[in-house]
């Protein structure tokens, strides 16, 4: 039923539901959703949790990832992508929007909106994608403090330390990062960029005791592992970040050449979902009804007579 029926909505929130995923056994599997209609599909795939990626955000807004985006605009893309699945989401959080004040507005904000956990990195503005050159981090105490600032914040929603050290500084200070971040109060640590199965499982090895998150984003520094290839080397969670975003952006960009090559979408039927396909993922139906259940609204016909 649509998530407007209150009997359909989830009783604990995503905080809680999102440490009681972590709790369970296996590799906690987190696809990137970039709108709402992705986080139903990857739903009706079997998934029981959801990532947001500011790289997919921003970009569908045709903007790079510099971290130019504000925490309202992102709060947009959870309430939708929470509204439309129901999942505990884990979302980008960038460097947290500022310094420690910020960080804890945006701590508030995504956990009021839905989110049930989310991630912050150790860069300085202008940030960039963890798998590109050029990156500079601001110093390990800094982070710290927004890593405790996030952690006073916070109701349930689980905060996800990010490390970017490995590719600028070198895996031990990447390693000695993540420990004064699990200090200062971190629920789990994601070490992004590490670039051979050796480096993921000294790293698990090395900072034990608490869940470790695993980038497989493609194009990027990390060779493809599976997830439970991950599980296998001590991580909890894995996400795909833009993947989703990517097929979705190279078949538009198919759709638009075809159309303006061949003046009209024919040729590309039998790659489109159906009208029928569209309308069983959104719940058009349910919706409808929904609408006709509820009873009309009785108009007064006129004033009464004291």
């Amino acid at each position: 039923m649509p998530y407007l029926i209150a009997d359909e909505l989830p009783k604990e929130t995503a905080g809680k539901r999102f440490r009681a995923a972590l709790a369970r056994p296996g590799i906690y599997q987190l696809p990137g959703t970039h709108n709402g209609q992705a986080a139903i599909q990857a739903k009706q795939a079997g998934f029981t949790g959801l990532y947001l990626s500011g790289a997919a955000m921003t970009a569908s807004m045709g903007l790079p990832d510099l971290g130019i985006i504000t925490v309202d605009e992102v709060a947009f893309f959870i309430r939708q992508i929470v509204r439309s699945s129901g999942l505990p989401l884990l979302v980008d959080g960038d460097t947290g929007y500022g310094e420690a004040l910020n960080v804890m507005h945006m701590v508030r904000t995504f956990e009021d909106a839905g989110a049930g956990a989310v991630h912050l990195e150790d860069q300085i503005l202008p940030k960039k994608c963890g798998h590109l050159n050029g990156k500079n981090l601001v110093s390990p105490q800094d982070m710290a403090a927004k890593v405790a600032a996030a952690k006073k914040a916070s109701r349930d929603i689980v905060i996800v330390a990010r490390t970017d050290a490995a590719a600028v500084e070198g895996y031990d200070a990447a390693v000695a990062r993540a420990k004064l971040y699990i200090e200062a109060g971190a629920d789990a640590i994601f070490p992004e960029a590490l670039i051979t199965r050796d480096m993921f499982a000294r790293f698990a090895a090395d900072v034990p005791g608490v869940p470790l998150l695993a980038n497989m984003t493609e194009f990027g520094k990390t060779p493809f592992y599976t997830a439970s290839e991950f599980e296998a080397l001590g991580y909890k969670m894995v996400i795909w970040p833009v993947s989703s975003l990517r097929v979705a952006n190279k078949a538009q960009a198919e759709l638009y050449a075809a159309i303006r090559r061949d003046g009209g979408t024919h040729n590309q039927i039998d790659r489109m979902q159906t009208r029928q396909e569209l309308y069983d993922t959104i719940g058009l139906h349910e919706f409808e009804e929904l609408d006709a259940s509820i009873v009309k609204t009785i108009v007064p016909e006129g004033i009464p007579q004291i």
